[in-house]
Formats: structure tokens, C-alpha cells, sequence
């Protein structure tokens, strides 16, 4: 793959990591807390009121600092992070909301594309090392 390429594979998934980090923390009582609706109540009523809260406010943070790692220190460790970290975010929402799997704006399905892009970075990556 060329270095433009690449470049723009990983300035797109800069941007979403970041932008989902920004509004998740813009939206933690409104469309964050939304999301999280589905969760049981054991986990957000009583001593764990403050559990969604922090779910966000993790998921903000792990966002942000693999979009930052993405866009500062490229290459197959972040690679591999942001695949495994989406892909526990995927199963969550699974769990908490099954049927977004069918929803019109593709809130999960999106992940199949992203999931693509980091598997022919990790691709490019192996195939410019020695």
C-alpha cells in the first residue's frame, strides 16, 4: 500500500476514535447515558448508580488514547489495541443492545469496515517489516 494510503486508512480512524471520545463525554447525560439503557438494573440503580457513568467515562478515555496512539505512534501495537478494543466495545453493545446490530445508522455494523481497515494496516505493517 502506498504511504497515502495508509495515511488516510489511519487519519480516518484518528478521527472517529477522537470524535467518539469528545461526544461521548459532550453526551454523558444525554445520548452516552441513552446507551446504556439496556444494562441491568443491578448495575445502575442503588450502590452502583455511578456504574454507566463510569462505563462512559472509561470508554471516553480508552477513545481518546487509542486515537491519540493512532495518530502519534502508528503501527502494529496500536493497530492491534484499537482491533481488540473495538471488538470488546462490539461484544458490550451486543449485550446491552442486540437489536443495534439493525439499526438504519449502523451503529455497530460500522465496526466490519473499521475492523477491515485495521487488518490491512496490520497487513501493510507485516509486509514492511523484515
Amino acid at each position: 500500500m502506498n504511504h497515502t494510503s495508509a495515511r488516510l486508512l489511519r487519519g480516518s480512524l484518528v478521527a472517529v476514535w477522537l470524535a467518539t471520545a469528545v461526544v461521548s463525554v459532550w453526551e454523558l447525560h444525554g445520548q452516552s447515558r441513552e446507551l446504556l439503557t439496556g444494562l441491568p438494573s443491578g448495575w445502575t440503580t442503588g450502590n452502583a448508580a455511578w456504574l454507566p457513568m463510569a462505563i462512559i467515562l472509561a470508554g471516553a478515555a480508552a477513545d481518546a488514547v487509542l486515537g491519540l496512539w493512532l495518530a502519534l505512534r502508528p503501527g502494529r501495537s496500536a493497530y492491534l489495541a484499537a482491533l481488540v478494543l473495538m471488538g470488546a466495545m462490539t461484544l458490550l453493545a451486543t449485550f446491552i443492545h442486540p437489536a443495534w446490530w439493525l439499526h438504519p445508522l449502523g451503529p455497530l455494523t460500522k465496526n466490519l469496515p473499521i475492523a477491515a481497515i485495521l487488518l490491512v494496516l496490520l497487513q501493510d505493517e507485516r509486509a514492511k517489516s523484515p
